[in-house]
């Protein structure tokens, strides 16, 4: 596993789209876990795991789709 990590940074290219992953994903992360706390957006975790094995790009859409739909009840409701 650390090799596979590890071979992500193998040359000053790699290392940039590595990093742009690294972060992206840690962005999710933040704003997952702060509408979770402020909106109450549940079932993020999951999101959070498919920005790690398939991609942050799945786990952002997915984001996007649960969360729009847990919004948008929330707004019927009241």
């Amino acid at each position: 596993m650390l090799r596979a990590f590890s071979a992500g940074f193998v040359n000053p290219f790699a290392i940039g789209f590595s990093t742009d992953v690294l972060v992206c994903w840690g962005i999710l992360a933040a704003w997952i876990t702060h509408e979770a706390r402020v909106y109450s957006v549940r079932c993020g975790w999951i999101c959070l795991l498919l920005g790690v094995v398939p991609g942050v790009s799945v786990g952002f859409a997915v984001y996007l789709l649960i969360r729009t739909r847990q919004l948008e009840s929330f707004m019927v409701a009241d």
